[in-house]
Parts: structure tokens; C-alpha cells; sequence
């Protein structure tokens, strides 16, 4: 897992990899936004809707941390060996957008995702236990990693994925 130097690194790199990433959909057809192609384990629009799944939920736990709720991770009526489930809970959830709704919603969601991260400290981002959600696991991670795990390095490996999709649905 990469380090960062300072929360200004961290934000370009989501940045970064999220514009590469959602520039992948711009030449699928809406028809195809929900085809399932042997090799690649997810169709183009559950790729979209796990990211955002992931988005909302991170800024999610914050803002029930704040608002003195208890927070759940990974989620109410989810655990971590049933992240199935909750992946199947984000595709549900989008399930109804267009491709293109798809992609402008994730646009919107990594701006509004990157506007929360910069809301925070740099000791809140890079110091374990200054956030409760983030100590709520053994790990005991900073913001940073919980931020990392779940937007750049998914990012990359799900670019990936599209572009394996593309090439298999163009063979």
C-alpha cells in the first residue's frame, strides 16, 4: 500500500485514478452496461455502482460518527465475511441508472468525496484512532488507508477490469 505524503498527495491520487478509471465507460453502449462476460467477474455498470457503494459509505460512517450515532461496519446488516452481500446491495441499488447516469454520478460522488477528505486535518487523515469507524476494525488504520483501500486501489484494479471487459467484448 502506498504512503502519502501529505493529505494534497492523496487527493490527486484519487483524482487521478478515478478520472482514469470512469474514462473507461465512455465507449460502452448502454446496452451493454449490464452484460456479464466469462473472465471478468463484474458487468460495467456493477463496477461503477460498487465504487459508489464504497464512496457513500465511507463518508457515510463519518457523518454517523459525528452526528453521535454508533456506527456499523461495514454496514447495518452486513458483516466483513459478507461483503457479498453488500456488493449485491450497491448494485441494487443503481441498478436503475443509465450508464451514463452511472458515470455522471460517480464524477459527482468523487468531487463530493474529495471536498470531505479535504474538510479534514492532516492529523486526522494520517493519525490512527482519530476517527472512531476508522479504529473500528483490529487494524486500527488511519483515515488515509481506509480512503486508499477504498478509492485508488480500486480504482486501478477495477480500470483493469473494464479493460479487460472491453477487450473480451470486443473478441
Amino acid at each position: 500500500m502506498q504512503d502519502y505524503a501529505d493529505k494534497k498527495a492523496l487527493i490527486a491520487e484519487i483524482e487521478k485514478t478515478a478520472d482514469l478509471f470512469i474514462g473507461e465507460f465512455y465507449d460502452i453502449c448502454e446496452g451493454d452496461r449490464d452484460k456479464l462476460i466469462d473472465g471478468v467477474d463484474r458487468t460495467p455498470a456493477q463496477m461503477i455502482a460498487y465504487q459508489l457503494g464504497w464512496l457513500n459509505l465511507i463518508m457515510k460512517w463519518d457523518r454517523d460518527e459525528a452526528e453521535g450515532k454508533q456506527v456499523i461496519t461495514p454496514c447495518e446488516d452486513y458483516r466483513w465475511n459478507n461483503l457479498g452481500g453488500l456488493y449485491q446491495s450497491f448494485y441494487d441499488r443503481y441498478s436503475t441508472y443509465s450508464l451514463a447516469e452511472l458515470q455522471q454520478l460517480f464524477t459527482d460522488n468523487v468531487a463530493a468525496f474529495v471536498r470531505w477528505l479535504d474538510g479534514f486535518t492532516e492529523e486526522d487523515v494520517f493519525t490512527p484512532g482519530s476517527r472512531k469507524w476508522a479504529a473500528s476494525t483490529p487494524s486500527n488504520w488511519p483515515v488515509w488507508k481506509w480512503v486508499h483501500i477504498n478509492t485508488v486501489a480500486p480504482f486501478k484494479s477495477f480500470r483493469s477490469k473494464i479493460r479487460k471487459w472491453k477487450k473480451l467484448n470486443a473478441g
